[in-house]
């Protein structure tokens, strides 16, 4: 059966790979065939998160046909933070719901 294995080494680098492993292979033993153990030792090293089209997955699951496994990296920053910080460096009056106001409307509405 073919499935497709996908990393993000790093920023901007994505790697992606169609390989044919057998019926009841688990999501290590794919990982170990297409030789990613050895290429990218970071996969064990650090606690990188595995999935399944998204969806997180353990290292016994069992694989089926057509499944994309993504090795995904962690943020760095947390989104909800970076989104404060870029909100309070533009300035509460530019941005957002208080960008257009209606003539005669409380603010922030």
């Amino acid at each position: 059966m073919k499935i497709t294995l996908m990393h993000a080494p790093a920023p901007r680098e994505v790697v992606e790979e169609v390989l044919d492993v057998p019926e009841g292979c688990t999501l290590r033993q794919a990982l170990d065939q297409a030789g990613w153990l050895q290429r990218f030792p970071d996969i064990e090293a650090e606690p990188l998160a595995l999935g399944i089209w998204g969806r997180k997955a353990g290292w016994d699951r069992v694989l089926r046909e057509g499944d994309r496994v993504e090795v995904v990296r962690g943020l760095r920053v947390d989104p909800k933070v970076a989104r404060r910080e870029r909100f309070m460096g533009q300035g509460a009056r530019s941005t957002g719901l208080f960008a257009r106001r209606r003539p005669g409307s409380k603010a922030g509405y």
